[in-house]
């Protein structure tokens, strides 16, 4: 999250302040309901995602936070490489 409110500074700072803000509350929120949020079972067992601005936030449905992403990205190869069914939260 950090990296990402960095990413926005460089451009606006004020912005970067405040989207990471509402970035987190969007990660409260998730873990209230996460059952309300898309599965993506290409992803892995248990995963789920919401969008939020770009960025998509993945989570597993029991665990919690395990990645936020750009939403342009090839998310499937990105989890591919890291997830791969082992359980880690990468």
């Amino acid at each position: 999250m950090e990296a990402i409110g960095d990413y926005i500074a460089r451009d606006n700072p004020r912005r970067a302040a405040s989207f990471v803000r509402e970035l987190r509350a969007q990660c409260r929120k998730l873990t209230q309901s996460p059952q309300a949020y898309k599965p993506r079972p290409e992803l892995g067992k248990g995963m789920r995602s919401c969008a939020h601005g770009n960025y998509l936030v993945v989570f597993y449905e029991e665990a919690g936070l395990v990645r936020i992403v750009l939403g342009a990205m090839d998310i499937e190869a990105q989890f591919a490489t890291k997830i791969s069914g082992a359980g880690s939260k990468g």
